[in-house]
């Protein structure tokens, strides 16, 4: 016990890993760490909910069970169950990562598809965290930020389509209008303007500020519809394969490129996380906890697929909020965990979210989406940049931007090879681990 208190003096911490703060601290890092994630959370299913045209109950529904999923699998990481979990503070949430090969999946084979092939998929990162030491070798730094770089890049289309108004304003040809794009750049400008501020709380609610004053302007330009909903009451059961299951190949390996440099982002997300926290980020006791991270983020994204979310991952920001905050006490993870399955399981929150319009959510994704295209440039610039390193760039880009720019050059292929190289991250990923290990220079 002196020993850990010790790291977590070392560490900066008022306090560590085990320590058990009392209640009224638990609660207010707690709900800081929610503050942190909730519009994070929420974003990916209302994104993939309006790309796929789902009507608002549909949609309602498939917010609260992101929240309450996310619930869930952080209680998981954070108490391990078993060999499953890290046993730190860290939270889990619906992963933007995703996003392209979902909505590609939902397009040909609906919700059904989709979960099918979260589920099947995400064998494959409970696989490596097995086998952690070898999958290194194969998805290195490099090819990691080029994927992250192409994440953002083509997530950046899904964002302004929605600053233009989104599928409604296409189909209604408002798609452009002033009002839409005056409004997303609205949230966007309030988003940056309280993101510079020195007070660190409005810096770490930005986004959500930004999304309350743009939906409330919204609201006074009649852009949101409250008599759509017929009731804000009652309770959300979460029902097992609500949405059925239905298994594409196609779109399983799109989501098992995903999961894979998921695996990898998570192995680097829980390595910041001990450091942070004071723990040893070396030895048995890290390997230990890393695999049974990686494990607990496969295993969760498997469990939200059955309770008819979409795949988790850890949330990065987080680890920034344990600095800030000096708390790493894994207690306080239960506390988010247990807002998340509450929030989850009431309809409302769903509801009231699900009819936020388009424009206000685009001009938040917008600034996320960019942001996850630089931090991939990050990872890519912090390595050794030789002629090698800039192959593998140059054919990755190249090629995973093509099928995003120019889908059509696809045309010709069979529907099943079409579909699996329709994703820009698939095909871009596939380039960077392909290149990385067969081009050999000799310098």
């Amino acid at each position: 016990m002196e020993k850990e208190q010790t790291a977590a003096q070392s560490a900066g911490l008022i306090y560590g890993l085990n320590d058990r703060p009392p209640l009224k601290d638990t609660v207010f890092a707690a709900l800081q760490h929610l503050l942190a994630i909730f519009v994070a959370i929420i974003t990916p299913p209302l994104i993939i909910a309006g790309a796929l045209k789902l009507d608002l109950e549909t949609t309602g529904f498939l917010v609260s069970m992101a929240l309450f999923a996310s619930g869930v699998s952080t209680f998981i990481q954070c108490r391990r169950v078993g060999p499953v979990g890290c046993g730190l503070l860290c939270i889990q949430g619906t992963s933007f990562s995703f996003i392209g090969p979902i909505i590609s999946a939902g397009l040909t084979g609906g919700l059904s598809s989709i979960f099918g092939a979260c589920m099947v998929a995400s064998s494959v990162e409970m696989l490596i965290s097995r086998v952690l030491k070898y999958t290194r070798k194969v998805i290195t730094p490099l090819v990691s930020g080029i994927v992250v770089t192409l994440i953002g890049m083509s997530l950046i289309k899904v964002g302004i389509s929605a600053c233009g108004g989104g599928a409604a304003a296409q189909a209604d040809g408002t798609f452009g209008a002033l009002h839409h794009v005056g409004l997303a750049a609205l949230v966007l400008v309030l988003i940056i303007f309280f993101n510079r501020s020195s007070n660190r709380y409005l810096r770490m609610s930005s986004i959500v500020i930004g999304l309350i004053i743009g939906y409330i302007v919204a609201w006074a330009m009649g852009m949101v519809d409250f008599s759509a909903v017929q009731s804000y009451g009652g309770f959300n059961i979460p029902i097992p394969f609500r949405y059925g299951l239905s298994f594409d190949i196609s779109a399983i390996i799109a989501l098992a490129l995903v999961y894979l440099i998921t695996a990898i982002e998570a192995y680097g997300d829980i390595t910041a996380n001990s450091l942070i926290s004071g723990e040893p980020v070396e030895g048995e006791t890290f390997v230990k906890r890393a695999s049974g991270g990686i494990l607990a983020d496969g295993f969760n994204s498997m469990l939200a697929g059955i309770f008819n979310s979409f795949p988790n991952s850890i949330f990065a920001q987080n680890n920034g909020m344990i600095q800030l905050t000096g708390v790493a006490s894994r207690y306080v993870g239960y506390f988010i965990a247990g807002f998340l399955i509450l929030l989850g399981l009431f309809p409302a929150v769903g509801l009231v979210f699900s009819l936020m319009p388009e424009p206000v959510l685009g001009g938040a994704t917008l600034l996320m989406f960019g942001t996850v295209a630089a931090a991939g440039i990050r990872i890519i610039a912090s390595q050794r940049i030789d002629r090698k390193a800039t192959l593998v760039m140059a054919l990755s880009f190249s090629f995973g931007l093509s099928v995003e720019l120019v889908p059509d050059i696809l045309c010709q292929l069979p529907e099943t090879v079409k579909n699996i190289f329709s994703s820009g991250i698939t095909t871009g990923g596939l380039t960077a681990i392909l290149a990385n290990l067969l081009i050999r220079i000799k310098e």
